[in-house]
């Protein structure tokens, strides 16, 4: 996606080169700002859905295992004579493991979400380097042609700011 050309005029002064350096660094910022809104929410979606599997997984869990532990407890200790804490061993082993394969699940949601913002991070390191050249670029003006040649290069540095395109989703 390229922006469109903005005519330069070599005859604009400092103070209109300025303004529009500041003009464009506004934009850029509340640009940075909804990129990073954006990114968190999206990342914050996510985590709930984690959370969601999480708490889901606990409530059915407790329901079940407190009716299918006495089920199985009764039935294995029936089976071995009787002997009542054997079946409540081996139901305890049981679920267990699927107490450690349900937090494996809900954890392994929290684990693919990314909370470290990386298109925002990208997207301030190059809006850093650009403000770096941008100021390199505006060194002070001695007059004369070769004054007209840093305010196209200024200019020029100023329209090569990174273009975001941003969906609100409005």
């Amino acid at each position: 996606m390229s922006s469109p050309r903005v005519p330069i005029d070599p005859d604009v002064g400092i103070p209109d080169l300025v303004r529009s350096l500041t003009d464009d660094s506004k934009r850029l910022m509340q640009d940075e700002v909804r990129l990073a809104k954006l990114e968190l929410g999206d990342s914050v979606k996510r985590a709930g859905k984690g959370g969601l599997w999480l708490g889901l997984a606990l409530g059915v869990g407790f329901v079940t295992m407190v009716a299918f532990t006495v089920f199985l407890a009764a039935l294995i200790g029936r089976v071995v004579n009787r002997h009542y804490w054997l079946g409540a061993l081996v139901t305890a082993v049981v679920e267990l493991g699927l107490a450690v394969w349900c937090f494996k699940k809900g954890a392994s949601a929290f684990a693919q979400t990314s909370f470290t913002m990386e298109t925002t991070r990208e997207s301030l390191k190059d809006t850093a380097h650009w403000a770096a050249h941008a100021r390199d670029a505006a060194v002070p003006l001695t007059g004369g042609a070769a004054s007209s040649d840093v305010r196209l290069e200024a200019r020029a540095a100023s329209e090569r700011a990174p273009q975001l395109p941003i969906d609100t989703g409005r």
